[in-house]
């Protein structure tokens, strides 16, 4: 994939990541550094609570979407980073074995007022699973470089 900056997007570009499972080793791993909720940490006590088996933490899933963003280098050559996510949703629990990819569109461009060098962009997000299901919904403002004049 050759380089992008903020000039090569356009509003309506999709994205779609690879996919990548959630194992229950993993979950429990990151839960018990991390989110130690006796549904996350405990597939006994899961088994009984609400949501009848071990999930994973929000937060995993979080950093996983993250993650399956990153490895497509979208923004490889342009991001300056993120101020923050908002309407951050956990629409499903994730559950050891569910396979997720991530869904990215872009919502809004515009240039910065204040810092010629650089564009914003705003992207909507869903984490997907096997089923169809969106598991987290979020949107990310992004600043991203332009190209030299």
């Amino acid at each position: 994939m050759s380089d992008r900056y903020f000039e090569d997007f356009k509003v309506g570009d999709r994205f779609v990541s690879a996919s990548a499972t959630m194992t229950e080793a993993d979950m429990l791993d990151f839960a018990r550094r991390w989110d130690p909720q006796p549904f996350h940490t405990d597939p006994e006590f899961a088994k009984r609570w609400t949501f009848g088996g071990l999930i994973a933490s929000g937060l995993h899933t979080m950093a996983l979407t993250l993650r399956l963003w990153l490895d497509q280098g979208i923004f490889r050559a342009c991001s300056l980073g993120s101020p923050g996510l908002d309407g951050v949703r956990f629409a499903q629990p994730v559950r050891p074995g569910d396979t997720l990819h991530v869904v990215t569109d872009v919502i809004e461009l515009r240039a910065s007022t204040s810092k010629p060098d650089r564009g914003i962009a705003r992207i909507r997000q869903a984490t997907v699973n096997q089923h169809g299901e969106t598991v987290i919904e979020q949107e990310t403002t992004v600043f991203l470089k332009r190209r030299a004049p």
